[in-house]
């Protein structure tokens, strides 16, 4: 047991020109200071304290002296040319030990801080120290330092040494025994003079001209407990759980992959009378196709009751396959888009009143997937560019943290943080897992879908092109990176997480929202769907005006009007684009942009007001709007702070509008659901709901100061490892795993049917 001395000293004196000055000498050090003590706060405040007490050093006992004998000298002296009363008194701290899993109340002041001795029991190599207060204020100060004296137990050198956090009603740090040499530490107690470090106020008393204050009553009960914390094992067995939850998703796969194959019977060649269809086995035709055609069933013709009389149009994707999907020699896109008469024809039929895919999937295959094989390797690129900055930033925060020892950097939950290494969160990180293998996996599924497609043209069986959605799978490769690149971008962020680099958290999750959006528009409008390079500078746009949000979009009113003018002026354009098809181009005119726009609203409303051309597309688009505006006006009024995760969800609630849509004009179409997309989308809805749950359980804010978001830290509640934000991890994962599933295999019912009984919506 390691005794303590305290001295208190109080001076009756006010006169701040002769002060009385307080020296202790003790046998390793000198401690010293004044009475009345003074603190410094903002704009040249003042705390003045006249009653002062102060703990001593410890000194270990030595051979020569017995274990309660301690030196001290202690030396009063003041410049003061007339006498000076003082008050000295010297007491032994019976209670100096910190003791395990046992609980410590005391009191402390900015004038009388406080510090305690822990020392490691020898089973014991990490520990948590829980300091709980029932007030917020007087923001305090938690600190842990060596065993060196003299102890830095003041405002203004507490952050000199040691590790520390800034503290209202909780704070929790993690001690590890191979950080302190000596196996014990002291704990350090430190009220401030102020609360504005914590979120709160300055003190009325001193609001006008008054710069100084006397004897501000500052006095603040604590409780201190210090836990162990987990040992390896418990890291052991969450690194395996977590691998083999998301292995059971690849066992999974391969199941039903073999099942697949099982009833299926996929050969490698096909049996007279079959057409071949990639990814659903084999469709047996109930009367042969041959290359002689009637003349109204050529593929790419027009309905006698479309606006072109029935004239057959030129069908490029009727050509001898000779050539591969890689022929380097293949035209470009260009070369079809700007040749005069498929202009005109294509003006024709995007004119029609009712659409089949047939008629939005005219371009020749393998240009068309080439276009989309673009979406893959730009963000394969973009990943590679946004990563490394975003990796080196945040292992030099990690630095700045573990060298500074100030905990107030980054938000964890402090009472679930588990170091690993230099990494002062690694449960955080380890939780992101889900989102590279489910990612990697997705890969794995689509490429399988890719082999099994590339295989029935290389049957030559030319007339598959006629049947179901046209196989393009460039952007479901891009949506595996972006989920993979999601997990990367997390677990970066959550290395120390703030308000600086939570973009780092969200710039994917945009581009995923994104990317899902612009597949289920490409099913049924694969000519016209928006090439990789405009959707992938719109997401740029997207994300400088995210970051423009973290920075200016607290208290400025401006950025909120400029904001919602772009939001509700993107959705317009969005909504003119989509109504005709893509017919009108934006970059030609803007005015004529929302001329067009004022020109619908004028024929489709007031002309035909009881039914508009395009019914489906015109309440699709009016309830996309309305919800559009509805965020804006929210914003606007709100100017809600997280506003990276605003416009997540301005992206979540398009992409659910657009999905339900979808599903539900597959259902009036009489389509139907096989049980594979059937059981993703309960999966989905389910999955979604729970992470949802955990996601909403707030464990800590950045919008907050870090004294205030660490009352919000709770315990684990996984494995004794994993907080309620890890399980949302996990979760989310797999959720955005089963969304894509669905978006995957929503149309495998339209595998054995021709693309000119297909509508478009």
């Amino acid at each position: 047991q390691v005794d303590a001395v305290r001295v208190y000293v109080n001076s009756s004196s006010e006169n701040l020109q002769y002060p009385v000055l307080f020296v202790v000498r003790q046998q390793k050090g000198v401690l010293s200071w004044q009475v009345p003590l003074i603190f410094r706060g903002l704009y040249q405040r003042t705390y003045n304290y006249q009653e002062v007490s102060r703990t001593l050093c410890p000194t270990e006992p030595t051979p020569e002296t017995r274990p309660s004998d301690q030196i001290i000298f202690v030396d009063v002296a003041s410049m003061a040319p007339f006498n000076i009363a003082y008050e000295l008194l010297v007491t032994r701290l019976e209670n100096f030990q910190l003791e395990t899993n046992k609980a410590f109340n005391f009191t402390a002041s900015p004038s009388q801080p406080q510090y305690f001795l822990y020392k490691f029991p020898q089973d014991v190599d990490s520990v948590i120290i829980n300091v709980v207060s029932d007030a917020a204020y007087p923001c305090s100060v938690v600190s842990v330092q060596d065993i060196v004296c003299p102890v830095y137990d003041l405002d203004h050198n507490v952050e000199f040494n040691g590790v520390y956090q800034s503290m209202t009603k909780q704070a929790a740090i993690t001690v590890q025994r191979k950080d302190f040499p000596g196996e014990q530490f002291f704990v350090v107690f430190v009220i401030k003079p102020e609360d504005y470090a914590c979120g709160g106020s300055v003190p009325s008393s001193i609001h006008g001209n008054v710069n100084r204050t006397w004897n501000l009553q500052r006095t603040k009960n604590l409780q201190v407990t210090i836990v162990p914390s987990i040992n390896k094992s418990v890291y052991v067995q969450a690194m395996f759980f977590s691998f083999l939850s998301f292995l059971s998703f690849y066992l999974g796969s391969v199941v039903v992959a073999f099942v697949h194959y099982i009833s299926t019977g996929m050969k490698l060649t096909v049996p007279p009378g079959s057409v071949s269809i990639a990814g659903s086995g084999m469709m047996t035709s109930s009367h042969p196709i041959s290359a002689s055609t009637p003349e109204g069933s050529s593929y790419g013709a027009i309905d006698e009751s479309s606006s072109s009389g029935g004239r057959q149009l030129p069908s490029p994707e009727r050509r001898p396959p000779a050539a591969s999907d890689t022929d380097s020699s293949v035209e470009e896109e260009s070369d079809f888009d700007t040749m005069p008469e498929i202009e005109s024809d294509k003006n024709i039929i995007r004119t029609k009143v009712f659409l089949y895919l047939s008629d939005l999937s005219r371009k020749d295959r393998r240009i068309v997937s080439k276009k989309y094989k673009i979406y893959f390797w730009n963000i394969i690129t973009i990943a590679v560019f946004y990563a490394l900055p975003v990796i080196q930033l945040v292992i030099t925060y990690q630095t700045v943290v573990n060298v500074t020892g100030n905990q107030d950097i980054c938000y964890y939950n402090f009472l679930c943080a588990h170091p690993l290494g230099v990494l002062s969160a690694f449960n955080n990180i380890l939780s992101n897992v889900g989102h590279m293998m489910l990612g990697f996996l997705f890969l794995l599924i689509v490429l399988r879908r890719d082999i099994l497609h590339r295989r029935a043209m290389e049957m030559k069986d030319i007339y598959t092109l006629d049947y179901g959605i046209p196989k393009h799978f460039g952007l479901f490769y891009a949506m595996g990176i972006a989920l993979m690149m999601e997990g990367v971008l997390s677990a970066c962020y959550h290395v120390c997480p703030n308000y600086s680099n939570f973009q780092f958290d969200t710039s994917f999750m945009y581009m995923i929202a994104g990317l899902c959006m612009l597949k289920l528009y490409q099913t049924r409008h694969p000519d016209i769907n928006a090439s990789a390079y405009s959707a992938y500078a719109s997401f740029a746009v997207v994300i400088s005006l995210a970051v423009l949000g973290v920075v200016f979009g607290k208290n400025d009113m401006w950025f909120w009007v400029i904001f919602s003018v772009i939001h509700v002026l993107a959705s317009l354009a969005l909504s003119t684009q989509i109504y005709y098809m893509g017919r009108f181009k934006i970059g030609e005119c803007y005015v004529g942009m929302f001329r067009r726009a004022v020109m619908v609203l004028y024929t489709d409303c007031i002309q035909q007001c009881s039914r508009p051309m395009y019914m489906d597309r015109m309440v699709l688009l009016i309830v996309g709007n309305l919800v559009n505006w509805s965020f804006a006006i929210f914003g606007l009024v709100y100017r809600p702070r997280d506003f990276a995760s605003y416009i997540l969800g301005i992206f979540i609630c398009n992409l659910l509008l657009y999905l339900a849509f979808y599903i539900i004009m597959k259902l009036r179409s009489s389509e139907k659901l096989l049980p594979i997309p059937m059981f993703c989308i309960m999966a989905t809805a389910v999955v979604w709901a729970a992470a949802l749950y955990f996601f909403f359980q707030t464990l800590s804010s950045w919008e907050e100061t870090p004294a205030e978001s660490r009352e919000k830290n709770r315990p684990c509640i996984l494995l004794g490892f994993f907080d309620d934000h890890d399980v949302w991890h996990f979760l989310s994962a797999a959720a955005l795993f089963f969304s894509f599933l669905v978006l995957l295999t929503l149309d495998d019912d339209l595998d054995t049917v021709r693309r000119d009984k297909i509508p478009v919506f």
